[in-house]
């Protein structure tokens, strides 16, 4: 029988993946564990197949690895992380071809690979850890209600929540602001992306590729292991296809597609393949309500900006409820989700104009842009004064 309780909280997450787990931790350490925080989420993180720590790998710029360092994380993900020491970036069949070296930036790494797995399981014991935060799960948000002072949620379970303040991190098809009647706007990239984990003949060395071909860009970012994590875009007609290759065949089609930079690629892994849009909030913020992550804007992985977009989120946020609690005022009303808001949006939309530009740059095969492109890539390799601010966006050394 179901108790029907009703819990009280200062801050209710909804999505607990890497987004929402990264914010109760951030909400709890930089509050001192003076906040209580609920994080409710669908799907158990053990659990195989879990959306949130699939067997897709991200790349953390630098900036983010600062943010997690800042909040005691890193220690804990450095041991199965990956470091990019050198990306190389080309234009199949053409000549224009980019490389950027961490020497050149002065640090060892560019950023680091890291497998969500293993992520998903460092992130749900460090909140088990916290006596703030309770961890819902598996649970589900059936209805919303707000009113002046509190936001209250009805659950899956049968109970409820009240908190002053409600984030949606539940990701790019977020339930929670479907039931808050918070829109988005979608463009399709005519693209589906492929993720496996593949080994080559010849170690990485801590290099990542990004491809661009004719079909979509082709991404290999180094891994533990000596493999490769690779997102393959392609046409979604291609999609059943590259599902029913054997893993000889995907692995000479991909071989024929990215090169032999890396020798033979003798092995893959299990693939996956997710359609590829942009889908942005129409709004980040609403009465008690702050959107954060995937939820607030979903990026195509050209360039892997994703999360860490998502983690600067997440720390602002966590920084303005903090300054806001400490000043007294109402952590989930207006004043302190505005300054929220106003921090995000030109960082939010310098990266989308940067992701959605570079999907349209190598996407069209026109010959004057063909032209184009390959001059600037060749461009970038020359000038630093063209490579420099690209890269230290790619690193996450920007304004939040």
């Amino acid at each position: 029988m179901r108790s029907n309780k009703v819990n009280q909280y200062d801050v209710v997450i909804v999505g607990g993946a890497m987004t929402g787990a990264s914010l109760a931790l951030a909400l709890d350490r930089l509050s001192l564990g003076t906040l209580r925080i609920a994080v409710v989420e669908a799907v158990s993180p053990a659990q195989s197949g879990h959306p949130g720590y699939d067997a897709r790998s991200i790349a953390l710029s630098l900036g983010s690895v600062k943010l997690m360092s800042q909040l005691g994380l890193w220690s804990a993900l450095v041991s199965e992380a990956t470091a990019i020491s050198r990306i190389h970036v080309s234009d199949r069949g053409h000549a224009g071809l980019a490389r950027i070296a961490a020497h050149e930036y002065g640090t060892q790494a560019l950023g680091y690979v890291i497998e969500l797995a293993h992520a998903g399981a460092v992130f749900h014991e460090q909140m088990a850890q916290s006596d703030q935060i309770d961890l819902i799960c598996p649970a589900h948000i059936t209805a919303i209600e707000r009113n002046s002072d509190r936001v209250t949620l009805q659950l899956s379970t049968g109970d409820s929540c009240q908190a002053r303040l409600l984030v949606a991190a539940d990701g790019g098809a977020s339930t929670c602001c479907s039931l808050l009647g918070m829109t988005s706007r979608e463009t399709d990239f005519g693209q589906v992306a492929v993720i496996a984990n593949v080994s080559s003949a010849l170690p990485h060395q801590g290099e990542a590729f990004e491809r661009f071909t004719p079909s979509g860009p082709l991404a290999l970012l180094p891994m533990s292991q000596g493999r490769s994590s690779l997102v393959w875009c392609l046409p979604p007609e291609q999609q059943q296809d590259v599902l029913g290759w054997s893993d000889e065949e995907f692995l000479a089609n991909l071989q024929s597609a990215f090169g032999w930079r890396l020798g033979k690629l003798t092995k893959t892994g299990q693939r996956y393949v997710y359609p590829l849009s942009l889908r942005q909030a129409e709004r980040r913020i609403s009465h008690r309500v702050a959107v954060v992550g995937n939820a607030a804007q979903t990026l195509h992985p050209i360039a892997g900006q994703g999360f860490n977009l998502g983690l600067r989120d997440v720390m602002t946020l966590a920084e303005e409820v903090i300054a806001g609690a400490q000043q007294g005022q109402d952590i989930g009303g207006a004043a302190v989700l505005s300054r929220f808001r106003q921090r995000r949006d030109p960082d939010q939309q310098a990266t989308i104009q940067m992701t959605t530009g570079l999907v349209t740059m190598f996407a069209n095969e026109h010959w004057p842009m063909v032209v184009g492109r390959n001059a600037g890539l060749m461009a970038m390799h020359a000038m630093e004064t063209l490579k420099s601010p690209l890269v230290k966006r790619a690193m996450g050394q920007v304004d939040r």
